[in-house]
């Protein structure tokens, strides 16, 4: 054999030799071990990602809160009116539950038949929307300088935990309650509030087929902002004269309606006696349909809350009664701001809307800038028995603002007689005069507003501010008056469909453990499973 040849055998047996000893093996298990790291890398990279995202996710929604409502009645979002105010809110303002979280879920199954019991119909009645309403109250309050907690504490079992806020507190907290509080300023609503957030519309029951309303985001956003108002304003509402009532039993309703409204619209309403109370503790003033005239002292004490040492700075609301018109000093004390109540009620037969089965007058704003933006100045004002007001002289001390008149339709017709005036014109509904004094640079003033149709103020009118204009109307001019900064603009209810596709707090809950943990999961053991295929391939 040639010793090349020789050679040539040789290098082929050191070449089979070699695949025996696994050279080739460790260049496979390289190749392994290269891909399993990549696999790995790449499952560790996504897991990164995906809970990376759903921080983000959960970051942003809370800076930027996400409307994400897929209820045909967008039940679970608040309005732009709440949000707005959310984000003007400076303070930190808690909201404590008296009853555990499953107690909404017990109204919501026994409410039903009680509505069926009484009407003969069948409703949904979602208050389990309650608790998520709320959390949306903190999830927005997130994009302001304040925050928004709230939390649900069973007071059978722990009584002890609401001590503190009975310390700020003069009346009853008890079980399914909400206390909203905020330093030491405390207001509490109470069960029949809660349940009063779902019920039957009002023109519903007048039509005998029902359907539901929620009003309840009204009553959350006003008590938030009533209770992070650093200056409340304090307004004493005449209900008594030397511990008689002043007013009869149709101005007892106005009088309750006038202050229900503005105890919702964030001010601070307390009940008097106008003879034995201390007037120097509050900013406004409010007397509604009074049934019989005052003393002279009384009216003098009226006149010097008003001039209040020369200061100024307080104001009143004068709403007149329907039945009492012989109140020589009453009419007096507003002859002396230069405003007359007529004897007289507004009609209109071209401008007019029906309610509970008659037509009441329509009437405009003839003060743009006193009344202010409405919120949907297609709505309707309107004033029921509206008395006019005449303007009965003018002088540098008192400035007169005619803020809301009726149509040049309507025509009046007597309180005294029942007879109707031919004479079609517009006329003064509502009033407000202003007496100013000055010092240096600074202008100082008191308002007396007149409102001369009470049922411009019904509970069914100022409720319906999807139906009617009188709520924010009125809402603004007081602010204007009183100059209320803080708060939020009239709420409107909350129209409930039937039969809607909505997810229970518990399926809202399965929803979020399930985007954020097991999905991140699911795709985890992909990862791995894949992992492991590729080490054992």
């Amino acid at each position: 054999m040639s010793k090349n040849k020789k050679e040539e055998i040789e290098k082929v047996s050191e070449t089979a030799e070699g695949s025996k000893t696994g050279a080739p093996k460790k260049r496979g298990r390289g190749k392994k071990l290269k891909y399993g790291s990549m696999s790995l890398g790449i499952v560790v990279v996504v897991i990164a990602i995906v809970v990376l995202a759903n921080l983000m996710c959960g970051l942003i929604v809370k800076r930027y809160p996400v409307k994400l409502d897929l209820t045909g009645d967008n039940r679970y979002e608040l309005t732009d009116e709440s949000i707005d105010a959310l984000k003007k809110l400076d303070k930190d303002v808690d909201i404590v539950v008296t009853s555990p979280e499953s107690v909404f879920q017990t109204l919501e199954a026994q409410y039903p038949s009680y509505y069926y019991q009484y009407y003969g119909q069948y409703v949904e009645t979602p208050y389990t929307m309650i608790p998520q309403i709320l959390d949306k109250y903190s999830v927005y309050a997130e994009s302001g300088k304040g925050s928004v907690s709230v939390k649900y504490v069973d007071i059978n079992r722990d009584p002890d935990v609401i001590a503190k806020y009975k310390a700020n507190y003069s009346g009853e907290i008890s079980e399914q309650s909400m206390i909203f509080a905020c330093g030491d300023r405390v207001k509490v609503l109470g069960q029949n509030d809660i349940l009063g957030m779902i019920s039957p519309s009002k023109a519903s029951q007048q039509t005998g087929t029902l359907s539901m309303v929620f009003s309840g985001e009204s009553a959350i956003t006003s008590a938030i902002m009533s209770v992070a108002d650093s200056k409340p304003i304090k307004v004493a509402v005449v209900s008594k004269l030397n511990g008689s009532s002043v007013v009869d039993q149709i101005g007892a309703n106005i009088a309750y309606s006038t202050e229900q409204f503005l105890s919702k619209n964030g001010y601070d309403c307390t009940e008097i006696d106008i003879a034995t109370e201390d007037l120097g503790g509050y900013d406004m003033l409010v007397l509604c349909c009074p049934a019989y005239d005052f003393s002279e002292d009384v009216i003098s004490k009226m006149t010097d809350f008003l001039y209040n040492n020369g200061e100024y700075e307080k104001d009143m609301i004068y709403v007149p009664s329907l039945d009492a018109l012989n109140l020589p000093n009453i009419t007096e004390f507003l002859a002396d701001w230069k405003v007359q109540i007529e004897e007289n009620y507004i009609k209109d037969d071209k401008n007019s809307v029906q309610i509970s089965g008659q037509l009441y007058p329509t009437v405009k704003v003839s003060d743009t800038e006193e009344v202010g933006a409405l919120p949907n100045d297609t709505l309707p004002i309107v004033a029921p028995f509206g008395r006019t007001i005449t303007v009965v002289g003018k002088n540098n001390e008192t400035v007169i603002k005619e803020l809301i008149k009726s149509n040049d339709t309507a025509y009046t017709a007597s309180l005294v007689d029942d007879s109707d005036s031919s004479e079609r014109a517009e006329y003064n509904i509502v009033v407000k005069a202003r007496k100013e004094t000055s010092s240096g640079l600074s202008v100082y003033g008191s308002d007396l507003l007149v409102i001369g149709s009470p049922y411009m103020l019904d509970s069914s009118i100022v409720s319906s501010a999807n139906t009617y204009n009188n709520a924010s109307a009125l809402l603004n001019i007081i602010n204007g008056m009183s100059g209320k900064e803080t708060g939020a603009s009239i709420i409107p209810e909350k129209s409930l469909q039937m039969n809607t596709i909505s997810p229970t707090a518990g399926e809202v809950r399965f929803i979020e453990i399930f985007a954020i943990l097991v999905i991140p999961a699911i795709i985890a053991l992909i990862g791995l499973v894949v992992l492991l295929r590729r080490k054992n391939r």
